[in-house]
């Protein structure tokens, strides 16, 4: 009996220890029930974490794409705000020796190259000097003259045809630049060609100005055969990607009558507005 009673005297004392003492070698460990709700507690935990993570992945590479859609409307919208609306009305009349000696001269690149044919100017707009008129509109398609700051790489006056092109399969808006000058007999002008917006599923222009049938102002389709450039330029554009896109209408700072050019220093030179 003794032994009994001190048998359970130590049992109870170890108990008592590992109350006081759960680090000791005498604590009890866990059951599998805790054990298995610890690992049921763990597993939610980590799936929630990856959940948060991946959620957070997907609004950081939706918040890049619209900064990116963002930033690509701003840069077409400059372009157009920054070189469109200083478009100068001039003549491409850098021959003054009629169309069989010239064509010489910027007015080259709009009405005889093998690329003119997809520019507006072509076969439109002249008086009866064979000049043909710088700003050229149709319904998809653009060309005016600019001038580039004295920083630029290539400063001075350009001519800017805008159309809309086929480039890798996919629709495009492309940008073809082309110095606004006389060139030396012999040489030839350096085009530059950018491609200002990619997967174009539509592209649109109006112009709103002066009638010459109704003597009114109204938004027309084509600007041809003017000597005088419109008020405002309306440009619609649709991509393919679902990309919103804000209709444009750009003021045009000159809208006077047609500037003639002076080729008697090798340049063009303005001598007023009307």
């Amino acid at each position: 009996m003794r032994k009994v009673q001190g048998s359970g005297f130590k049992v109870q004392g170890r108990r008592r220890i590992a109350h006081h003492f759960p680090g000791s070698r005498y604590a009890m460990g866990f059951t599998l029930i805790e054990v298995l709700i610890a690992m049921t507690l763990l597993s939610i935990m980590v799936v929630l974490l990856f959940s948060s993570l991946r959620t957070c992945a997907q609004s950081w590479e939706q918040g890049e794409n619209k900064i990116t859609e963002v930033n690509e409307v701003a840069v077409v919208h400059n372009f157009f705000q920054r070189h469109l609306s200083s478009a100068i009305p001039l003549w491409n009349d850098f021959n003054t020796g009629g169309a069989a000696a010239g064509r010489t001269g910027a007015g080259a690149v709009a009405g005889n190259n093998a690329s003119a044919a997809n520019q507006p100017g072509a076969d439109t707009g002249t008086d009866d000097m064979n000049r043909t008129f710088a700003f050229q509109g149709k319904k998809a398609s653009l060309q005016f003259v600019s001038v580039f700051p004295a920083s630029a790489g290539r400063s001075g006056m350009q001519l800017f045809s805008i159309t809309q092109d086929k480039q890798d399969g996919e629709q495009v808006i492309k940008v073809t630049i082309t110095p606004f000058f006389p060139v030396t007999e012999g040489k030839e002008w350096h085009k530059e060609e950018v491609v200002l917006l990619r997967y174009v599923s539509a592209f649109t222009l109006a112009y709103f100005g002066i009638d010459e049938e109704t003597g009114k102002s109204r938004w027309q389709d084509e600007w041809l055969k003017k000597n005088v450039q419109p008020q405002l330029v309306k440009i619609d554009i649709n991509t393919a990607n679902g990309v919103f896109w804000p209709e444009m209408i750009i003021e045009l700072k000159v809208t006077g009558a047609a500037i003639a050019t002076n080729t008697a220093n090798g340049a063009p030179a303005v001598k007023g507005l009307d």
